[in-house]
């Protein structure tokens, strides 16, 4: 590449400044993978799928039930199965769960619960989904680092507490924005702008939400396109069209589509972000961000996570919508690092990480870029203790539930077909052989059975003695006792 000077004379590349160079000339597209490096995203996307599939057996072995979710989204999958569209009954008789939350992707669980009807369908399809976009950014980071910096940034997302989280407590539709993440990033640190725009797009089917994290994206990409894409304007207006498709999305989800379809007209999660507040108090709201300390924590796991270097990169933007509105909301279950929250933010912070290390290359922090892969990995495996992987090197995680057996008995003890009301025990195994209803859900018809598990959570110590006679007063019909062993109690409606 030949350069002028300011006085009409050629200049060399070495003449230039490193920032012009970049600018000027971008690193060449990466080229395929050949030879033993093609193995390296397929082994770590092996080990990672082998290690959550591992652990999500190992929690169906123990029958744990972390919430209602489950349960939720398996009578989303056998709706979409069936031909019925969106309902799901444990959220109210009838109910059309687009009008809870904006996922019209999970129509793609259909197909796979047709094949395979139970609540570990949907276990091992997010274990795959994880594996497969662990797989995709090793492989753009192996191409871009070589093998052994590439796996070690591969592993380090695939080992990340929000990962190990999301996987804990069970099937979330996030789950579908992990490899879409990783795709659109990954082309955008490539160059490959048309790519990113077209993986990044779906994304905002996911969840309401991520309209506007797609949104961000877009600028990032019309920025970067901007500074080199060497005068074609083309990029930079794909970029703000995605940036215009995401906000749209999340506008439409939220002002038009979830108040149509839910029961009481509104969005069900308006009081959960109150943005009017925040504009009249911005310096109250900046404050927020970080306090209480458990909010900083969260912070600071997530800049961990991205051995810090991850500041360094533009994309590390992408990231901030999740941040802000979880930090911003009265909801104390959204600040820590618990549930699967911060899922979305893994392949974020790790390919950001990615586009950090490049951007660092022949810069007076060279060697600590070169460094970060492996940095990150020590982290992610510094935090494995007491997190959800570490039960797999747990000889007592392996006990079998005492009441196993009869956890099985009573399932099979509601005929196929059959209406049930239930708690959270055995909610999610009864969905595929039943017409599963939430027992603490008002105004829903009788049901023809109703399960109880004295010793369930969903009770809060205090279940009821007699479960037949709580039926009756609660359905205004009859109930008739089936059985009541180890505190798992079936009735039956007279008549």
């Amino acid at each position: 590449m030949m350069a002028v000077l300011s006085d009409g004379a050629p200049a060399t590349e070495e003449a230039m400044p490193a920032t012009a160079l970049r600018r000027a000339a971008p690193p060449a597209r990466p080229a395929p993978l050949t030879g033993r490096a093609r193995l390296v995203p397929l082994g770590v996307g092996l080990l990672v799928l082998v290690l959550y599939a591992w652990w999500s057996l190992l929690q169906w072995h123990r029958w744990e039930v972390p919430s209602w979710d489950l349960g939720i989204f398996t009578q989303l999958a056998k709706s979409y199965a069936a031909g019925e569209g969106p309902v799901v009954h444990i959220k109210g008789h009838g109910a059309n769960l687009l009008g809870d939350h904006f996922h019209p992707i999970l129509v793609l669980l259909g197909p796979v619960y047709a094949l395979f009807p139970s609540a570990l369908t949907l276990l091992l399809v997010q274990d795959l989904l994880v594996a497969v976009s662990a797989g995709a950014l090793t492989g753009f980071a192996v191409r871009a680092l070589g093998p052994g910096a590439g796996a070690a940034l591969g592993l380090a997302y695939g080992l990340s507490f929000g990962l190990q989280a999301a996987v804990a407590v069970q099937f979330h539709e996030v789950a579908f924005a992990l490899p879409l993440l990783v795709l659109a990033l990954g082309c955008l640190v490539e160059r490959r702008w048309t790519a990113a725009a077209l993986w990044a797009a779906p994304i905002a089917f996911v969840k309401e939400d991520l309209g506007v994290t797609v949104a961000v994206l877009g600028l990032v990409l019309a920025r970067r396109a901007h500074q080199e894409a060497g005068g074609d304007h083309r990029p930079v207006a794909l970029g703000l069209a995605l940036a215009v498709w995401g906000a749209a999305w999340s506008a439409l989800a939220v002002a038009v589509v979830l108040p149509a379809l839910s029961p009481d007209g509104r969005f069900a999660y308006a009081d959960r972000l109150d943005l009017a507040a925040a504009a009249a108090d911005p310096l109250g709201a900046l404050v927020s961000l970080v306090v209480p300390g458990q909010k900083a924590l969260t912070w600071l796991a997530v800049l961990a996570v991205g051995a810090v270097v991850v500041v360094r990169s533009p994309l590390a933007l992408v990231a901030l919508p999740t941040l802000i509105w979880r930090m911003l909301s009265p909801n104390h279950g959204y600040w820590g690092t618990g549930w699967h929250y911060s899922a979305v933010l893994m392949p974020i912070v790790l390919v950001a990480l990615l586009d950090a290390v490049l951007r660092l290359r022949g810069g007076r922090l060279h060697r600590l870029g070169r460094a970060a892969p492996a940095l990150a990995l020590v982290v992610a495996l510094l935090l494995v203790p007491g997190r959800p992987l570490a039960d797999l090197a747990d000889p007592a995680a392996y006990r079998p539930d005492p009441r196993a057996e009869t956890k099985a008995e009573v399932v099979a003890a509601v005929p196929e077909g059959a209406s049930v009301a239930t708690d959270l025990t055995l909610l999610h195994h009864l969905v595929p052989r039943a017409q599963v209803h939430w027992l603490g859900t008002e105004g829903d018809p009788a049901p023809e059975y109703v399960v109880v598990d004295r010793l369930g959570a969903a009770w809060g110590g205090n279940p009821p003695a007699d479960v037949a006679e709580w039926a009756r007063q609660r359905y205004g019909t009859g109930y008739t006792e089936v059985r009541d062993e180890k505190h798992l109690v079936v009735v039956r409606r007279q008549g």
